[in-house]
């Protein structure tokens, strides 16, 4: 048990950390990360029951809706959810890059807790395989999440369409991840063009927020300045 916890742990910890220390300005609190996380972490139970409970009574037409409302939509909206409500206005979430950490500690929550769960269902042979694919996906469709709740945040107008963006785009991007493994025979010739291009857009939004971290941390100094003055 002990091997499979790791396992399922070590991933989630090693991206989040990655993503953690990039934050340059005033590092977030430790405490708001791993409460951000355990928020991501216990979501997989009440949207596990719901899934269950929509396959059962089989309420799913065809492998399109199960990949992009069973699966994509519940999950990005409440990981949405609980950025918009518990972190958005906490007094930490101070600059936009800091959207990155809380966007990836929800969701790495949540695939570290969904990690776990499968690798004592199925054997800790698959550790490999989810570090790569679903627990990276989460950490990706996470990072997106956060950019634009920073630029909604921190930025002078169109704050609705970006927390708007900041599910929508994780939704689409979810639906198709889940689409390609669920209904392609082929799935790995699909997958893999698909990682590159998530892994290429999770970093340019981390090169980004860190270019507007730097415009908002002039700004303040700025401020500051002429107050003084």
């Amino acid at each position: 048990m002990l091997v499979i916890l790791s396992a399922g742990i070590a991933p989630g910890l090693a991206l989040l950390s990655y993503f953690y220390l990039k934050d340059y300005y005033e590092t977030e609190p430790v405490s708001v990360v791993v409460k951000t996380f355990l928020f991501g972490a216990f979501l997989v139970f009440p949207i596990m029951f719901i899934q269950y409970v929509i396959e059962a009574e089989q309420l799913v037409p065809n492998g399109f809706v199960s990949a992009f409302f069973v699966s994509s939509l519940l999950e990005e909206f409440f990981k949405w959810f609980i950025l918009i409500y518990v972190i958005y206005q906490h007094i930490s979430f101070d600059e936009p890059y800091d959207g990155i950490v809380y966007g990836a500690a929800v969701s790495l929550g949540f695939a570290t807790a969904e990690n776990i769960l499968y690798l004592i269902a199925n054997g800790v042979e698959f550790a490999i395989g989810r570090a790569l694919l679903p627990v990276s996906s989460h950490a990706l469709f996470g990072v997106i999440m956060g950019y634009y709740l920073g630029k909604g945040k921190f930025g002078k107008d169109q704050t609705k369409l970006f927390l708007f963006f900041a599910f929508l785009l994780p939704f689409v991007l979810h639906g198709i991840y889940d689409y390609i493994l669920t209904n392609q025979r082929q799935w790995l010739y699909w997958m893999l063009p698909f990682m590159i291009f998530l892994w290429w857009l999770g970093l340019r939004k981390v090169k980004l927020a860190r270019i507007l971290s730097d415009i908002h941390a002039r700004e303040r100094l700025n401020t500051t300045l002429n107050m003084k003055l």
